[in-house]
C-alpha cells in the first residue's frame, strides 16, 4: 500500500495528508525513518575527512527529517484524539524511540569527531550561529554520558529506556482516568446557562441524558465557581484531585517513585549531586538555591495574602449555614461571589463577551499590529473536524502554516499547549512551520457561539505567544529552532503575549456581547482590568506549592514514598489547608510526562522577565509600539536558542529584571 506519511503528497505547504493517514501507516514508517536516521548517523561516523562543522554537524543536523515526518503527526494524533491503537502504538514506539536516542548519544565515533571540532573550534570559520550550535550539541552528548565507560554507558541505556516507558505509561494512565470519569447533575439550580449548555454539550458525547461534569479544567473549574450543592462540588474536586491515584492499572503513584529514583540514579552516573543539578546546569537558574529564592520570595507575600482571604470566604461559608473550616472545594464557590460583590463581576454576564471565533480574532490582530502578520483561513483536511488552519503570510510571503483545535473531548489530553508538526529552519532548503494550538474549552452546542472566561481568554492568548516563537523564528538549524530554549526562558514569548489581552482597546474591538453584538461597556472593562490580580493568592499558592514539590524532588535523594514527601514540603511551607497543590503528584504531568522535571518552577522564571518586558512597551507609550515590537522580535522571537537567554533578554531590555515587577503585576507588592 502507498504510505502517506513516506511519499510526498499534494497538501498544501506539505501539511500532512491526515484524510489519508491511517494507524497502520505509523509502524512501517517508523520502520523507515528509523533505518534512514541511522544510515545518516553511520555516514558521519564513516567519514574519513576530518571532521568539520559541513560534514559532522550539519548532516547530524539533518538526520532527524523522516523521523520528525513521521512522529509530528503521530504524537499530534495521540495527544488530541487518543484511541486503543494509539496508545499500543505509543507504548510500542516508546522504547524503539528511547533506544535510538540513546544509540546516537552514546555513539562514540559520533561524540569524537564532535569533540574534536569542539576542541578545534578556533581553527574553523565558523559564524556565531553555528559555534552556538556546535556547543549545544557538545554540551547534550556529554550530558547523555558520551564520555561514560562501557558500563556506565551499558547502565544508561537500561535508565533511559526504562525512564521513557514509565513517562509514557503516566500520561497514559492519566488520560485513562480523565476520559473515563464524569458526573451527570440532574438539578441544574443555580447554574448559569453557558454552563448547562456545556454540560449538556458533554452529555451528548458520553451518551448521557443529564447533563454531565468531565474532567475538563473548562467545566469543572466553573462548576465549582458557581454550584451551590456543596457535595456535588465535592465530589468534582475530590474526582478532578485524584487522578493518577484511584488504585489499580492506571493509578501513577509507583510510577512516580520509580522515575525519581532513575532520574537520580542518571545524575550520580554523570557525576552530579541530584537530578536538580544536572537538569538546572542548562537553564537561566543554573541551580537549584537560585530557583528555591525566587520562589520563596514569592511565597511569603502570596501565603499572606491568601491567609487573609480564606479566613473572608470562611465567613461566607459560616453565613450560608456550614460549619467547620473552608474546604478547597469551597474556594472557587465563594471567591466567585466576593467578587461579584467587590468588583460587579458575574462570570455568567462577562463570558458573553469573550467568544472564542473574537478573541482568536484578537490574538491575529495584535500579532498583525505588532510584528505584520497576516492570517488566511485554509480549506484543508487535518487532524479533527474541530481544528481549523490558517496561511500565515508577512508582506505576502508564507511564514507559517497554524493549526488551532480548542475544544474538549474525550480522548484529548487535558491542558493547553503549543507544538511544531514542523520546525522553521534553512538548512536543507528554506522549512516553513506548522504550528499547532491545543486548548480545552468547553464545546457549545451546534448553532451557537463558545464562550470563554477571562482564563480561557488569557490560556488563547498564552499559546498563541508561544506560536509567534515558532512562527517568527529566523534561524538556519533546526536544533535551535523556535522555542528550543531553556525551559525558564520559553515562557516568556508566551506569557508576555498574555498582557495584550488587557490593553483597553483590544478589548474595546474584540470584547463584542455573543447576543448583541455589542462592545463590552467601558465600565464593565475597567472593572475586568481591576480585577485581573483579584484571587492571585490563591493561584500562586498552588502554583509555588507545586513547583516547590518538584524541586524537592530532584534536589536531593530520591523520596521512596512521593506522596509521603509532598505532604513533607507542603507542611513546611505552611499551606493553607483550604488550597492545594495545582497538579499534586499523582497528576503532574508537566513532570512526570512532559519536560518540566526540575523545572515547573520556569512559568514563574519567565514572568519575572515578562512583566518587565511588557513594560519596555508601557515606557514607550504605547502597548504597540513598532521599534518596541521590532527590538522584541530581533532579539527574543526570531532568534530561537541561537544564543544565550540571558544575552538575549539584554539585548532587548538592556538589562536583566528583578523581582518586582513580578510582584506587582501579581498585586502581592503591597503585601510584600
Amino acid at each position: 500500500m502507498t504510505n502517506p506519511l513516506l511519499t510526498p503528497g499534494d497538501m498544501p505547504f506539505e501539511l500532512p495528508d491526515f484524510a489519508a493517514i491511517e494507524d497502520a501507516h505509523f509502524a512501517p514508517a517508523l520502520d523507515a525513518a528509523e533505518a534512514e536516521t541511522r544510515a545518516a548517523i553511520e555516514e558521519i561516523t564513516r567519514n574519513p575527512d576530518a571532521p568539520t562543522f559541513a560534514n559532522t554537524i550539519e548532516p547530524l543536523e539533518l538526520s532527524d527529517e523522516a523521523l520528525n515526518e513521521v512522529l509530528g503527526p503521530f504524537f499530534l494524533l495521540a495527544a488530541v484524539s487518543s484511541t486503543p491503537e494509539r496508545e499500543a502504538l505509543q507504548r510500542a514506539f516508546s522504547p524503539r524511540l528511547s533506544t535510538l536516542g540513546t544509540d546516537i548519544a552514546l555513539n562514540e565515533a559520533l561524540f569524537a569527531r564532535i569533540d574534536v571540532l569542539w576542541e578545534q573550534r578556533d581553527e574553523h570559520d565558523l559564524t556565531d550561529e553555528q559555534l552556538r550550535v556546535l556547543y549545544l550539541h557538545h554540551r547534550s552528548f556529554r550530558r547523555a554520558g558520551a564520555a561514560l565507560d562501557e558500563e556506565g554507558r551499558a547502565r544508561l541505556r537500561e535508565i533511559n529506556s526504562a525512564l521513557s516507558e514509565k513517562s509514557t505509561a503516566f500520561g497514559l494512565n492519566l488520560l485513562a482516568d480523565e476520559r473515563d470519569w464524569f458526573m451527570p447533575v440532574t438539578d441544574t439550580a443555580g447554574l448559569p446557562a453557558f454552563l448547562i449548555n456545556a454540560m449538556k454539550s458533554a452529555a451528548e458525547e458520553k451518551g448521557s441524558d443529564a447533563p454531565i461534569v468531565t474532567l475538563s479544567r473548562s467545566l469543572i473549574v466553573p462548576f465549582l465557581q458557581f454550584s451551590p450543592n456543596r457535595a456535588l462540588r465535592k465530589k468534582a474536586y475530590e474526582a478532578w484531585t485524584s487522578r493518577g491515584a484511584n488504585g489499580g492499572k492506571t493509578d501513577n503513584r509507583t510510577l512516580a517513585a520509580e522515575m525519581l529514583s532513575l532520574r537520580a540514579e542518571r545524575a550520580a552516573l554523570l557525576g552530579y549531586e541530584s537530578f536538580a543539578d544536572y537538569r538546572l546546569e542548562t537553564e537561566m537558574a543554573k541551580a537549584p538555591g537560585k530557583v528555591r529564592d525566587l520562589l520563596q520570595a514569592v511565597w511569603s507575600p502570596a501565603r499572606e495574602q491568601a491567609e487573609i482571604d480564606a479566613k473572608a470566604l470562611e465567613k461566607r461559608l459560616h453565613a450560608d449555614g456550614f460549619d467547620g473550616p473552608l474546604e478547597p472545594w469551597d474556594w472557587h464557590f465563594y471567591a466567585e461571589a466576593r467578587r461579584k460583590e467587590e468588583h460587579a463581576l458575574d462570570e455568567a454576564e462577562l463570558k458573553n463577551y469573550f467568544q472564542l471565533d473574537r478573541m482568536i480574532e484578537a490574538v491575529f490582530s495584535c500579532a498583525n499590529r505588532l510584528f505584520g502578520l497576516e492570517f488566511k483561513p485554509l480549506d484543508v483536511d487535518l487532524h479533527h473536524p474541530d481544528a481549523r488552519a490558517w496561511d500565515v503570510t508577512r508582506n505576502g510571503e508564507h511564514y507559517a502554516v497554524f493549526i488551532g483545535d480548542y475544544f474538549a473531548r474525550s480522548g484529548k489530553r487535558s491542558g493547553a499547549w503549543c507544538s511544531a508538526l514542523r520546525a522553521q529552519k534553512t538548512l536543507g532548503g528554506v522549512t516553513t512551520p506548522h504550528v499547532v494550538n491545543v486548548c480545552n474549552f468547553a464545546k457549545p452546542p451546534e448553532g451557537q457561539p463558545a464562550l470563554l472566561s477571562y482564563d480561557d481568554a488569557r490560556t488563547l492568548f498564552h499559546e498563541f505567544g508561544h506560536a509567534l516563537h515558532q512562527m517568527l523564528s529566523d534561524v538556519t538549524y533546526g536544533s535551535i529552532s523556535g522555542t528550543s530554549v531553556p525551559r525558564d526562558f520559553v515562557e516568556l514569548p508566551s506569557q508576555l503575549y498574555e498582557h495584550w489581552l488587557e490593553v483597553p482597546d483590544v478589548l474595546d474591538q474584540f470584547a463584542t456581547h455573543a447576543e448583541t453584538g455589542e462592545p463590552m461597556p467601558a465600565d464593565l472593562r475597567d472593572r475586568v482590568l481591576a480585577a485581573t490580580t483579584y484571587n492571585m493568592a490563591y493561584q500562586t499558592c498552588e502554583y509555588i506549592g507545586s513547583a516547590l514539590v518538584d524541586l524537592e524532588f530532584h534536589a536531593g535523594p530520591p523520596p521512596a514514598d512521593p506522596m509521603q514527601k509532598q505532604a513533607e514540603v507542603l507542611e513546611e511551607i505552611g499551606m493553607p489547608r483550604a488550597i492545594r497543590m495545582r497538579h499534586a503528584t499523582p497528576h503532574f504531568a508537566h513532570v512526570f510526562s512532559g519536560g518540566y522535571a526540575s523545572a515547573y518552577y520556569s512559568y514563574m522564571w519567565s514572568e519575572v522577565m515578562d512583566a518587565d518586558a511588557f513594560a519596555a512597551f508601557e515606557e514607550a507609550g504605547s502597548a504597540f509600539d513598532e521599534t518596541t515590537a521590532k527590538r522584541l522580535e530581533d532579539n527574543i522571537l526570531s532568534t530561537g536558542g541561537s544564543e544565550d537567554p540571558e544575552a538575549l533578554y539584554t539585548a532587548y531590555r538592556g538589562r536583566l529584571p528583578g523581582v518586582e515587577a513580578l510582584l506587582k503585576g501579581r498585586g502581592l507588592d503591597r503585601v510584600a
